[in-house]
Formats: structure tokens, sequence, C-alpha cells
């Protein structure tokens, strides 16, 4: 199965995810490669980002690529005069040989990939999904864990505004006996469209309101911040500090078990540094490591 853009989870199969897995391996051991020489990547992203922008850079810049990049294409870009995101791809695909695209509109990397004459990846569009999040995320499940299937897994925080979460949803909906349990704030559950896919993929999946009894039956622990620019603030009030990791529950956690979070994180995890830099349980920052040599083997995909 080859990918012409890669905007959404669904796209992927069991298959072309191994096979991004089985690059990603390699990619760790190649220093400098130049298998993408003469390409030309456009990083166009509407909202802020550190990671994923970055990233995306670095990971076309270690396969020989170059990069033109605007980080924050929302006030720096024809956007401001009125220009539709359809407009702006057409116009930048002719320039570059792949576009990665952050968009504060749900669907807005879909809309570019149906006008675009280059592959488009999805960066996070709005309240709807962050695929390439989603696959370095399930890649750092086999990494740590040595499997993707037959799990139980603790998704926490903003579940009906969490772009990560839901993409990672339809991933882990793709292989057998996997179990979640979604633990959000009242006002901010994990929305029915999730819930739907699950129940047609045969994904058994709970709702639950004490994190302390779930952390020590599951296997991954998938955290997740309040998105505060994404909902009012009494909405936000209402959530914040509702669901914490830090001392007070840190040690019932499995020795088994791994802490996830797309990061940044706030205050939803509170751990001294120390046992951030040496418990094996702390996995994010190796989960944002991975995101690096996930997105070279999926511009590898796209490019070659």
């Amino acid at each position: 199965m080859k990918l012409k853009h890669f905007y959404e989870s669904q796209q992927l199969e069991p298959d072309i995810i191994n096979e991004f897995f089985n690059r990603a391996d390699l990619l760790r051991t190649q220093n400098s490669l130049q298998i993408l020489k003469g390409k030309v990547l456009a990083t166009l992203f509407y909202e802020p980002s550190t990671r994923t922008r970055l990233s995306f850079e670095v990971a076309m810049l270690k396969l020989g690529g170059n990069i033109i990049s605007t980080e924050n294409a929302r006030e720096f870009s024809s956007a401001v005069k009125g220009e539709s995101i359809e407009d702006t791809i057409r116009v930048v695909s002719k320039y570059v040989d792949c576009i990665v695209i952050r968009h504060f509109e749900d669907g807005a990397a879909r809309k570019a990939a149906e006008v675009s004459s280059v592959p488009v990846i999805n960066a996070g569009d709005g309240k709807g999904q962050h695929p390439t999040q989603a696959l370095l995320d399930l890649y750092t499940i086999y990494k740590e864990l040595g499997k993707i299937d037959c799990l139980k897994i603790a998704m926490v925080g903003d579940l009906a505004n969490g772009r990560t979460a839901r993409s990672l949803c339809y991933l882990l909906g793709k292989f057998k006996n996997n179990e979640i349990i979604f633990i959000s704030p009242e006002n901010l559950k994990m929305r029915y469209d999730i819930k739907e896919y699950l129940l047609r993929h045969n994904v058994k999946f709970s709702e639950e309101k004490d994190l302390d009894k779930v952390l020590p039956n599951v296997d991954i622990i998938y955290m997740t911040r309040i998105q505060k620019e994404r909902i009012t603030l009494d909405d936000y009030e209402k959530a914040k500090g509702k669901y914490v990791i830090d001392l007070s529950n840190f040690h019932i956690i499995k020795h088994s078990s791994r802490i996830l979070h797309p990061l940044p994180k706030i205050d939803e995890i509170k751990l001294p540094t120390k046992i951030e830099h040496s418990d094996q349980r702390v996995a994010y920052f190796r989960q944002a490591e991975n995101g690096l040599y996930i997105r070279m083997a999926l511009l590898i995909h796209l490019l070659t």
C-alpha cells in the first residue's frame, strides 16, 4: 500500500504501520543520508508547534533535503488577507515536493490534500486529528512494551478536544484485544464519533472517574493537557488540575507500565526531574525522540 497523502489515521493498515516501524528502527542506526537530496519540504503552520515542526524539519535535513518554513502562517501569510487554504496550497505545492500543514480548522489537511499536486501531511487540524503523533505514539508503545495488541490503555485529560488521543484510538482499533479506559472531566469526555468507531471495530472501552483506581491496572497511561485555547474559561476552570500524576500516586503504577504524553505537559504531570530522567515508567521524552525517526520514515515513503 502506497500513500499519496497522510491526513488521517484511518488511512493506515497494520502492514504499512509495520513498514514504518521497521524503517524507523533502521534509521536510528544511520547518521547521514542523502535519500531526499534535492527535495524541498514546506512546513506551513497556522498554529504553534515545537516538537512537530522541528522534528519534521530535522527529519528532512537528515535525509539530505531542504526546508522552507512558516511558524505563524495565521498572521504572516496571505491568510490574513482572506486567502482560502485551498488557494494557498495550490500555490505552495508548485514550489515544493511535500507540505506539512498544521491548521486551526478541523479537516483543513484533507482540504489541502484534495487540491495539492504534492503529498500533504497533517500535523494537526483543529480538534480533529494529529495522525503522525498517533503513529509515533504507537511506535513508542511497540518500542517500550514489544507489542501493540492485547493492551489496556488509560487515556486521561481533555478527550473532547485532544486530537492526539482521538487519532491514537483510530490506530489502536486496528489491532486485536486492546482495551481503552477514558478518564476525563465530565465536560470534556471523548466524543461519540470515536466511541462509535471503537464499537464498529469491536474494541472494548469504558469510562471511569477515578484515576487512582485505574493506574495500577493498565499498561499505558496516555496523559493529555486540558486544551485551554479550545474551550471556554468556565470549562477550563472546571477541568484543570482534576487528573494529575504526581508523587502521591506515581508509586501505584506498575513498573512494567509506561506513561506517555504528546507534550507539552502543563500541570497534569508533576514529577521531579530526577524521576523523569531515571524511572523507565516515564516514556514521554523517549516518545518525542521517536517522532524524528517515524517522520523520517514517512517522508521517505511519500517522496521516493
